[in-house]
């Protein structure tokens, strides 16, 4: 039973977050506030990679649909706040990051196992949750666009060696989006629709944001908006950012099978259990239907920090690369990488400026 209750923890957080909105003052910070005591709790703790002992499917998705739901269900609780409290610019600031992080954790990864897991209304209901962060078509883009291309050069979501994480996230959001409706479009295409069909999923996404909007304005009128307008914006901006670390730099040659060295593995043990597994990788990209606690972790893998380091790392780009980044990519490219993407990975190094001594003799040799 304990393997089942610790995945409260991302729905805990979301209620605790709740209880701030309703409560009012300094209090609209909690949200935001457990962002940097997730991050030191899970660098503190070690590594996780206990085997989970759950059997019971419905038991163990609760979690996962209760972070769903509670994700568009908090911002309507922001809207509600605003018009019982008083609130500051300041408490309005509070709200609108609270909002924006629990966007992200720990309703990205609860929405992201309802797209791996059988039924259409799961789904269903993981596609209009991500009216949060102005994402209602991701599923067609993750499943049939980062699944298959994982590492290689097609990949929106894998971040090339040298590329820094600003840069990276805002082209993700562009390309990521572009590829969504095009893949859409092409599969209208091929049923005899037109490519702009109102049976485009984008519409969908277009309707269903207007209405989330009308919902906040409805309860909480103009400043519910802008609170969830900034949320909102924000939280599809930093989604981006965790591809950039569960794949950055890795290399797979096109149509190559996809193997557990194509992915980081971050097992701290709060991300374990906040993220539902999303970043325990290897087996998720190796089998994406298999629930969330049948995932092994990849005890060979390079020992990677806590996400949120990663995260807070990389905002200051030369000490992610050096301390980080570099040596995890060159013990992956000594220890794991075929020939084949030990060439590719060595010509991405010397694109990158990570000339050294040592990669000029691979790239000699590899020629």
């Amino acid at each position: 039973m304990r393997d089942y209750l610790k995945y409260y923890v991302g729905p805990l957080s979301q209620v605790l977050t709740a209880l701030g909105f309703v409560v009012g003052g300094p209090y609209t910070w909690i949200g935001i506030a457990l962002f940097p005591t997730m991050a030191i709790v899970d660098a503190i703790l070690p590594r996780d990679l206990s085997v989970r002992k759950i059997s019971n499917r419905t038991l163990a998705y609760i979690p996962v649909w209760l972070s769903t739901l509670f994700g568009p269900a908090l911002f309507f609780v922001m809207a509600w706040s605003v018009t019982h409290h008083s609130f500051s610019t300041w408490e309005l600031v509070g709200a609108a990051l609270s909002c924006l992080w629990m966007s992200v954790l720990p309703l990205v990864p609860a929405a992201h196992e309802l797209y791996h897991a059988p039924g259409a209304i799961g789904r269903t209901v993981a596609r209009y949750s991500q009216v949060v962060f102005l994402d209602c078509t991701r599923l067609e883009a993750h499943v049939a666009g980062h699944h298959l291309d994982v590492a290689t050069p097609a990949d929106i979501d894998t971040a090339r060696r040298g590329q820094r994480l600003y840069g990276f996230a805002l082209n993700a959001v562009i390309e990521s989006t572009k590829q969504a409706q095009r893949l859409e479009s092409d599969a209208l295409e091929r049923r005899g629709f037109g490519r702009w069909s109102v049976r485009h999923k984008m519409w969908r996404a277009i309707a269903a944001q207007l209405v989330f909007q009308l919902l906040l304005f409805a309860i909480g009128g103009w400043t519910a908006v802008a609170v969830a307008v900034v949320a909102v914006l924000g939280a599809r901006y930093i989604v981006e950012t965790f591809n950039y670390f569960q794949h950055y730099g890795l290399v797979r040659l096109p149509n190559a099978p996809i193997a557990k060295h194509h992915v980081w593995n971050h097992l701290g043990t709060l991300t374990r259990l906040v993220g539902f597994e999303i970043t325990n990788h290897a087996d998720h990209h190796l089998n994406s239907y298999a629930p969330y606690y049948e995932l092994v972790p990849d005890r060979s893998s390079v020992p990677m920090p806590s996400v949120f380091t990663c995260f807070i790392v990389a905002l200051l780009p030369p000490i992610w690369f050096n301390w980080i980044i570099k040596p995890a990519l060159k013990r992956w490219d000594e220890q794991f990488a075929s020939p084949e993407e030990r060439k590719v990975a060595v010509q991405q190094n010397l694109d990158a400026g990570w000339d050294s001594p040592t990669a000029r003799v691979v790239a000699t040799t590899a020629r």
